[in-house]
């Protein structure tokens, strides 16, 4: 319905926006990006716990369909991974211009999981993205082992939305997102458990400040904003979700430069860019907008 999608498109607006909030948060908590993957996870699948408790609803589910939301668990964690990895090997900037090859992966991978064609507007649309963005940031060659794990993170981004957006005609969006971030929050930890010396025991403990943070960014940044997520593409197809989701750094970037200052003010590079990008995003949605029935 036209006005399911409408609300639909709104909330997911909303929903980028708390993305790009995340980077705001991240930026003040001491911890490496591992650990911080670790506790917002842990947060997330806790908070989603208890909602489903309170609300009794039942996480039971056939084997098949669990098996099929853990895979895409999987596909959510490691994009995370990659993504902070990314983080790490450049800039917050440089990964998020990157991840905008999102939405032409999508274009790519969503006609497989729903069997119909490439759509070469999409793939169109999905270029012209990346020539906005690429207009925002200016790309350093030493970062070249950045942008590597920024597009693998990109991929993974791409699979694992189109993935659920099978899943949610199957069960509902908060057991799904129970699930995957549990299991992330499982590998995760099993993960730094490995890899962590007894020494640096004391780093991984966040400080009051970074607990707050760590709270806001586990509870409405991820457990809320990727449930809802999951819902929208009920009325949204998973490359729209891509294409609207290329808005997650001009909103971060506007947040950070909100929060911290000049430092954070960006030339005319980045506003012809975010221009760019909000043309795409309009084309699109006129283009999907259901046409009026005729008497």
């Amino acid at each position: 319905m036209p006005q399911d999608r409408k609300k639909s498109l709104a909330l997911l607006h909303f929903i980028v926006f708390l993305w790009g909030f995340t980077a705001v948060l991240g930026k003040g908590i001491h911890l490496d990006a591992p650990d911080i993957v670790f506790y917002r996870m842990s947060i997330a699948a806790a908070s989603l716990g208890l909602f489903l408790l309170f609300r009794r609803k039942t996480i039971r589910i056939g084997l098949p369909l669990l098996l099929h939301i853990l895979l895409g668990g999987i596909l959510l964690t490691t994009h995370w991974y990659t993504f902070f990895a990314a983080i790490k090997a450049s800039n917050v900037a440089l990964t998020l211009a990157t991840m905008s090859s999102g939405a032409l992966f999508v274009a790519f991978i969503e006609p497989i999981f729903f069997k119909r064609r490439v759509d070469i507007i999409e793939v169109v649309l999905g270029f012209v993205v990346i020539i906005g963005l690429s207009l925002i940031f200016t790309v350093d060659p030493s970062y070249r082992k950045g942008i590597y794990l920024a597009l693998l993170s990109a991929l993974f981004a791409a699979s694992f939305t189109v993935y659920n957006g099978k899943l949610i005609r199957k069960t509902n969006a908060v057991v799904i997102s129970f699930y995957q971030i549990t299991l992330g929050a499982i590998l995760t930890g099993l993960a730094l458990l490995l890899n962590r010396n007894q020494g640096d025991a004391v780093s991984i403990i966040p400080t009051l400040r970074d607990w707050m943070n760590l709270i806001i960014l586990g509870t409405i940044c991820t457990a809320y904003a990727f449930t809802a997520g999951i819902k929208v593409m009920r009325h949204i197809s998973p490359y729209t979700v891509a294409l609207v989701n290329n808005l997650e750094p001009i909103y971060g970037i506007l947040l950070a430069l909100l929060f911290f200052g000049k430092s954070e003010f960006m030339g005319y590079r980045f506003y012809l860019g975010a221009g760019i990008i909000l043309t795409a995003i309009v084309i699109e949605g006129r283009i999907r907008q259901p046409k009026p029935k005729s008497d």
